[in-house]
């Protein structure tokens, strides 16, 4: 499936603290000294953690730390959590939140976007801190983290509206949470007679696979139907460890689904995303949706464009099973819109012209690339 080897403690870390996420959460690489352990960072990133404090989030996992390539200043691990120069320069399309969730929150972190469905930001900590992160307005920040009374607010409200049908317990990552208070969010919600299914996003399985225990496993089960979609962007990241927390969650009996995004210098190549999607099979986890990346302030230098996603779908047909193959989307204020000659109208000056789901035409602003643009509308 993949060339990695099983991950082995450092030599400074005992066995049985490898193996126990709580460490990991404690140990958390949060500066230039901690990071100096697993690889020498160079003057770019030493400077980009400096000039981060304050603004954005970070933070990085023993375990996620130890599948960098110490070597490679350009390693897919190591891009996806490490900050670069190019975060603190703000470009003019960069927005702080682009999918205008908040003005779609009825109450405190629950997100109320389709019909029959609500997104609920449970907390706002990540073991890891993403550097394209879609919530990196409010991740990792105290005044988003959710009280117990305003956890039941919101769960009030989703009892409130018997039109929702399904409910996406995200963050923040959910997982983060202890055991005790995974079941009592699951236990409230399932008490809901018109709650047809409870969804956890969650990207411990890839950033910390030690997570995915037997007690919460055994949690889990208790409250089907409940399904997990995680978060894989490399083929680097399909390691022992973590195909053991994916089958640990199948023998539960939660269906396992993953959502990659789109970026550049990381996994914009066909025969990266043909790899992930065949290591993703064969580790029993659906490629969902591959996301175009949002226009999130700081992240130009990740972004693509849209035609590089439509060419990487389009040389996927024919060379990966049906069902190994996720759908290209682009989350907008009006929901999810797939990036298909369906919908992709064309360009403008502004950007990439869409027809959304619901009939709006939405511009997203989008770099051209030098060959093969869409043509102009």
């Amino acid at each position: 499936m993949n060339p990695l080897k099983p991950k082995t403690p450092l030599p400074s870390v005992a066995t049985e603290n490898w193996d126990d996420w709580k460490w990991h959460m404690r140990n958390r690489i949060r500066n230039e000294a901690d990071l100096c352990a697993y690889l020498d960072p160079t003057d770019q990133e030493k400077e980009a953690i400096e000039a981060t404090k304050g603004v954005f989030q970070w933070s990085v996992t023993p375990y996620y730390a130890s599948l960098m390539d110490a070597t490679d200043t350009a390693c897919p691990i190591r891009r996806q959590v490490i900050p670069l120069p190019e975060e603190m320069q703000f470009d003019s399309i960069g927005l702080e939140d682009p999918l205008e969730e908040v003005a779609h929150s009825p109450v405190k972190n629950l997100i109320h976007n389709y019909p029959d469905r609500v997104a609920f930001c449970v907390t706002s900590q990540c073991a890891i801190y993403c550097r394209y992160c879609l919530r990196k307005r409010m991740v990792g920040e105290a005044e988003f983290m959710m009280r117990k009374n305003e956890l039941r607010e919101a769960i009030a409200y989703i009892a409130a509206h018997s039109e929702i049908k399904d409910v996406l317990l995200t963050g923040g990552d959910p997982l983060t949470l202890g055991d005790a208070h995974i079941e009592w969010l699951l236990s409230e919600l399932s008490a809901i007679d018109h709650l047809e299914i409870i969804r956890i996003g969650s990207r411990m399985p890839v950033k910390l696979p030690q997570r995915i225990t037997s007690d919460l496993c055994n949690i889990l089960s208790r409250y089907h139907p409940v399904w997990l979609n995680t978060h894989f962007n490399h083929p680097n990241e399909l390691t022992p460890e973590a195909g053991k927390a994916i089958d640990s969650l199948l023998r539960a009996g939660v269906p396992v689904g993953n959502q990659t995004v789109l970026l550049k210098g990381i996994n914009d190549t066909t025969e990266t995303m043909r790899e992930l999607c065949q290591g993703l099979v064969k580790m029993r986890i659906r490629p969902y949706y591959l996301y175009q990346a949002q226009l999130i302030g700081g992240t130009a230098h990740l972004r693509t464009s849209i035609e590089t996603g439509m060419q990487i779908m389009r040389e996927l047909q024919g060379h990966l099973t049906g069902f190994a193959i996720p759908k290209y989307v682009l989350d907008t204020p009006y929901g999810k819109v797939p990036l298909t000659r369906d919908y992709v109208m064309g360009r403008n000056e502004e950007g990439v012209v869409i027809k959304t789901t619901r009939g709006d035409v939405w511009v997203e602003a989008n770099e051209a690339p030098a060959t093969g643009a869409l043509p102009s509308v």
